[in-house]
């Protein structure tokens, strides 16, 4: 299996062309979550085993990465991760710190996983009732770690990563994001493309549980 760099990304709430270039504090960038996928007990992608490096390490790498960019070209943005370290922070945690931190914007680096050789690139995921049978694959992949937790069950009462009608319930609380979303994230693969050279897979549409809550 091939690793591909991949990000699950919501805009909170206000207009991405309203931030971008915007002094009024009311309507500024003023925090991101940054979330390092899996880490600790849940190693993700394991990859080929050509490298001892699994897709946690690589998210966290990235993460710290992006991080530090911001800090450098946006001193006054407040950045907050989820994890610094391997260390497994639970689903429900890692969004409960988002939304306690009144973050504008969250983002989670993963690294997916790919039978076929000829798959390169990166993509970026937002909230959605996906059309592609793959994609609502790898929702039901990264949305299973819950099980991982103790008293899931409960945690998340009667959601079902398996359910097409739990991911149906996921996608109608979240319409008022996907076009803040949408405007970012194609942005976002722009750079990928233009100024890393890497392939552009597009911007998607998932129901990644983490993104919903």
């Amino acid at each position: 299996m091939k690793r591909i760099i991949t990000i699950f990304l919501v805009l909170y709430s206000i207009p991405v062309w309203s931030y971008l270039f915007s002094s009024d504090d009311s309507l500024a960038l003023n925090k991101v979550v940054i979330d390092p996928g899996h880490g600790g007990k849940d190693p993700g992608n394991l990859g080929t085993g050509r490298y001892q490096s699994q897709e946690k390490d690589i998210a966290l790498d990235v993460s710290l990465k992006l991080g530090a960019y911001i800090k450098e070209n946006m001193p006054d943005v407040e950045v907050i991760y989820t994890r610094d370290k391997d260390v497994f922070p639970k689903l429900y945690e890692r969004t409960a710190l988002a939304n306690r931190e009144k973050a504008d914007l969250f983002i989670s680096i993963h690294c997916d996983s790919f039978t076929k050789p000829t798959v390169r690139g990166t993509s970026t995921f937002i909230m959605g009732l996906s059309k592609s049978n793959a994609n609502f694959n790898v929702a039901k992949r990264e949305n299973s770690v819950i099980e991982l937790e103790e008293n899931y069950e409960e945690v998340y009462k009667d959601y079902d990563p398996n359910s097409i009608e739990s991911i149906m319930l996921l996608n109608l609380t979240q319409k008022s994001k996907i076009e803040n979303s949408a405007l970012l994230a194609g942005l976002i693969q722009q750079q990928f493309s233009n100024r890393v050279g890497l392939h552009d897979r597009g911007v998607k549409q998932a129901p990644f549980l983490v993104l919903w809550m």
